[in-house]
């Protein structure tokens, strides 16, 4: 039997765990078509049925399963060969995954998580989605749930509180909605001004990052976690917190992966600043007048 080339094993990782043909279409940049096509072939390959095919989707056989152990003990095996080849060139890589506003606070205290002296580099993943790791598409992550996922070790951070803010001393045509795209409004806090009425939603943007911009600027009332709103002098709360949209936050890991002593060192960092700001987190500040 002819070796199967790597490339087919890492698609059939993606249909794996995307469970179908248009998810690892979007992932590998092949037509679905040409997806399913080279799955056939890796059965034909293998001489195992490694998919049990369905109109919802395509979910592994034991053989399909037993395969996919297989490689993620390869894709572990291969980044500890990266991590050590890194180290070696002095440039290991430290990647963390984080919502809009846990990334900016970390971009606003970048020098508390890594210091000239350190020997790895930084990558910072921004973006509503669950950060992944259990993959290791991340080495940390920040997550509103504790993970379920059993090769993931979490810590606790604390709470996030939310409320309405709108501009210090607005007027009565500067609370109307203003809110991230619907299509792109996957948080809870995000999806709150659809939920709303009669006010109407006067503008969007499609990052979180725009919305004090635009209350600043009188544009209209948002939804913005209590230590975002409250550490800026122009906002003001609209009323309490909102309370059906309190979380508790997590910092997550890969198991396998955590002791590296890279990761362990940034992620003690990251753990030691966002616990620092943990009543702001929580919604607990000094009222202002």
């Amino acid at each position: 039997m002819k070796n199967t080339p790597w490339d087919s094993y890492q698609l059939f990782l993606q249909v794996a765990r995307r469970g179908g043909l248009t998810g690892a279409s979007v992932v590998s940049g092949l037509s679905p078509a040409t997806v399913g096509r080279r799955m056939l072939e890796l059965e034909q390959e293998t001489g195992r049925m490694l998919f049990a095919r369905s109109q919802t989707g395509y979910r592994l056989t034991a053989d399909g399963q037993t395969l996919l152990d297989h490689l993620q003990e390869m894709e572990a095996a291969a980044r500890k060969v990266d991590a050590w080849r890194q180290a070696g060139e002095g440039g290991a890589t430290v990647k963390i995954a984080a919502g809009t506003w846990v990334a900016w606070l970390l971009t606003e205290n970048f020098s508390a998580i890594r210091i000239p002296a350190d020997a790895f580099n930084i990558v910072l993943t921004i973006g509503e989605a669950r950060a992944n790791l259990a993959y290791r598409e991340s080495d940390i992550g920040i997550r509103a749930f504790e993970p379920d996922e059993a090769n993931l070790a979490a810590r606790l951070l604390g709470e996030v509180a939310y409320a309405v803010y709108v501009r210090r001393n607005a007027g009565e045509l500067e609370t109307r909605w203003i809110a991230v795209a619907e299509d792109e409004a996957i948080s809870a806090y995000l999806r709150w001004p659809y939920r709303q009425t009669p006010e109407p939603i006067v503008a969007t943007v499609n990052r979180p990052r725009s919305l004090p911009d635009l209350v600043r600027a009188g544009a209209g009332k948002a939804v913005l976690p209590c230590f975002v709103g409250d550490l800026d002098p122009e906002l003001q709360r609209l009323g309490g917190e909102l309370a059906e949209l309190r979380h508790r936050q997590w910092i997550v890991l890969n198991n396998e992966d955590r002791h590296r002593p890279e990761i362990r060192t940034v992620a003690d960092r990251m753990t030691k600043l966002l616990k620092s700001y943990a009543d702001l987190f929580a919604g607990k500040r000094a009222s202002r007048s």
